[in-house]
């Protein structure tokens, strides 16, 4: 009779959707009893047993504990399975990812993007306006040095280069020139301050790259296409290239930081280039910089540690003034740590 139960109970319950109600209850930070589980979901032990089974095999980490006070609940796993999300998580968690995306916060910047396209695809209309509505409402108090960019343009090309989508747009060049562009795109980088998108334009037959802030009206065609190789390899490398192609003049920066490699290669952005190891603790950068030396030195500045410019004289005259007009601001009393150590 029991056995004859449970199988009636599988062809009359929508079995995906108790599921996903199993797994939102067991996202609560809480042990379930499983009676109480099947209290809530209305169907037996057993068949809580066999949906928690389910979801093992889903790869969900649900750990059981046997005993009067024993009961399911969901562990950490190797993977990041997916989450069932209410409401309100939902768009705290959009009005959070558009804040690290449309203020570049340098190191979650890019990854912001990407999981706000994704999020923002399955959004309902309802959810969608209510993180619009908090967005439009609420102003921060600080952001990056960069202009500033509206997200919905960053999740249309996020999600036209996952999914290899031709991008339509209109597009400012720095002389004011207007154009509408028809692309492959490729790859969103982030220089820290601006956001960037390396991409094949098909009507000049050669890979471009866009500054987003002078992006407009970005839509996604449909038309899939098959993935070009970048002449450089990396999205970041052709950037770092191309921007010095455009500039009047470029200097090559040395310095010498007092911490090792890895701390200052989190700090620094990967288009300007990676530091090598010296031993005891201090490591090297070497790259060839463009005409924004102040912006550099301040970047420097921010990486929180000790270093030493050995060139430019342009970047070391820059840290000098920076280090100053800091240390007066503080009252000229104990100085930065800008106007100690600039000089080879």
């Amino acid at each position: 009779m029991s056995y004859f139960c449970g199988i009636l109970e599988l062809m009359t319950t929508d079995t995906p959707a108790r599921l996903l109600q199993l797994l939102s209850l067991l996202q609560t930070p809480r042990e379930w009893p499983g009676g109480e589980l099947s209290e809530r979901l209305g169907v037996s032990r057993r068949t809580v047993r066999r949906d928690i089974d389910r979801l093992r095999e889903l790869g969900y980490p649900v750990q059981a504990t046997k005993g009067a006070d024993g009961g399911y609940r969901l562990v950490a796993g190797k993977a990041m399975p997916p989450l069932v999300l209410d409401d309100e998580e939902a768009v705290a968690i959009a009005v959070g990812l558009r804040a690290g995306a449309g203020h570049a916060v340098e190191g979650v910047e890019e990854a912001s993007v990407r999981a706000l396209a994704k999020l923002e695809q399955v959004l309902p209309s309802r959810l969608r306006h209510r993180v619009s509505t908090l967005q439009a409402a609420t102003t921060p108090l600080t952001s990056g040095d960069g202009a500033s960019i509206a997200p919905e343009t960053l999740t249309v090309m996020a999600s036209t280069v996952a999914g290899r989508e031709r991008l339509r747009f209109a597009y400012r060049a720095r002389d004011g020139a207007d154009s509408r562009r028809v692309v492959e795109p490729y790859r969103l980088v982030s220089t820290g301050r601006r956001w960037y998108l390396v991409a094949y334009d098909l009507d000049r037959a050669d890979w471009r790259t866009f500054r987003v802030d002078r992006v407009s009206e970005p839509f996604a065609t449909g038309a899939r296409f098959a993935p070009r190789e970048l002449p450089t390899g990396s999205a970041a490398e052709y950037l770092r290239q191309s921007m010095y192609r455009r500039q009047e003049s470029t200097y090559e920066m040395d310095v010498v930081f007092e911490a090792p490699a890895e701390f200052v290669a989190a700090r620094v952005p990967g288009w300007v280039g990676v530091p090598e190891e010296l031993g005891s603790g201090r490591c090297r950068l070497r790259a060839t910089v463009g005409d924004a030396v102040e912006w550099m030195a301040v970047r420097l500045a921010m990486v929180g540690c000790e270093f030493t410019v050995r060139g430019p004289e342009e970047l070391v005259g820059c840290v000098r003034e920076l280090g100053g007009r800091l240390n007066r601001a503080g009252g000229g009393r104990g100085g930065t740590g800008l106007d100690r150590g600039c000089l080879s």
